[in-house]
């Protein structure tokens, strides 16, 4: 058996750029292996070029489901669409203006609600209980989650920060928490399934 590089590469030759069709063929391999749902909460994030970014990592890593709650900028909004690149068709948004309330549809359709926040008692994302169905809530660019909705989250994790920066932008952050739940389907050194 020929070991693989990134990407399925055999090991003996030096990586290249995948053509479309690969990159087609490797996302669906990705998207048949993930098993679990993922959905997103966001509580009054106001911004609309981080909403249109949050989209549009949402459809990259295959959440189903968006509440978008208090005063965040609606998937209409211009900055948003800029954004967002046309992904927000890719990805089912429900407008809630209660974080509350959308956590608790959440956790009806049966998803566990993991808030991502700077928060007393708050537990490294890495062992943050993501495995399975999840929604990760996030909160404003300033004020983070409100204390409402942390209350209503079946946990609270943070994304660890070794350097000298005490926080990440929303956006950043949704990106980080998304593809680490996304990386707990598959064990660390499993790939893509074979076709």
């Amino acid at each position: 058996m020929t070991p693989h590089g990134p990407a399925g590469v055999p090991g003996d030759q030096a990586p290249r750029q995948l053509r479309p069709v690969e990159v087609k063929r490797l996302n669906r391999e990705w998207r048949r292996a993930a098993g679990s749902r993922l959905a997103l909460l966001l509580d009054s994030v106001g911004q609309p070029f981080n909403v249109g970014s949050i989209v549009r990592s949402a459809a990259a890593f295959g959440a189903g489901q968006l509440w978008l709650c208090g005063t965040t900028a609606p998937l209409s909004h211009p900055g948003v669409a800029k954004t967002a690149l046309g992904t927000q068709r890719l990805v089912q948004a429900t407008a809630e203006a209660s974080p509350v309330a959308a956590a608790k549809a959440a956790s009806a359709a049966g998803l566990r609600v993991i808030a991502i926040e700077l928060a007393s008692g708050a537990v490294p994302l890495h062992e943050a209980p993501l495995d399975g169905d999840v929604c990760l809530a996030f909160g404003n660019e300033d004020h983070g989650c409100s204390a409402a909705l942390l209350g209503a989250a079946d946990a609270v994790a943070y994304i660890p920060q070794p350097g000298r920066v005490g926080s990440l932008n929303v956006a950043v952050a949704a990106a980080v928490a998304m593809a680490e739940a996304r990386r707990r389907v598959w064990a660390p050194a499993d790939g893509p399934p074979d076709d």
